[in-house]
């Protein structure tokens, strides 16, 4: 089960968002947290992407 997080950050006049989301690994079956901060138009496809 994976979890989804995204928040809001606008610095200037630039407006960008920070994705956080959870994934399982295959190797170890442990699960860990992939943060990163992009344009709010590419949000849906990094969340999409295992």
């Amino acid at each position: 089960m994976a979890k989804k997080s995204v928040g809001t950050i606008q610095t200037g006049t630039k407006r960008l968002s920070k994705a956080i989301k959870m994934v399982k690994s295959p190797k170890t079956g442990a699960y860990t947290f992939v943060e990163s901060i992009m344009a709010p138009d590419q949000v849906n496809d990094f969340l999409a992407k295992k």
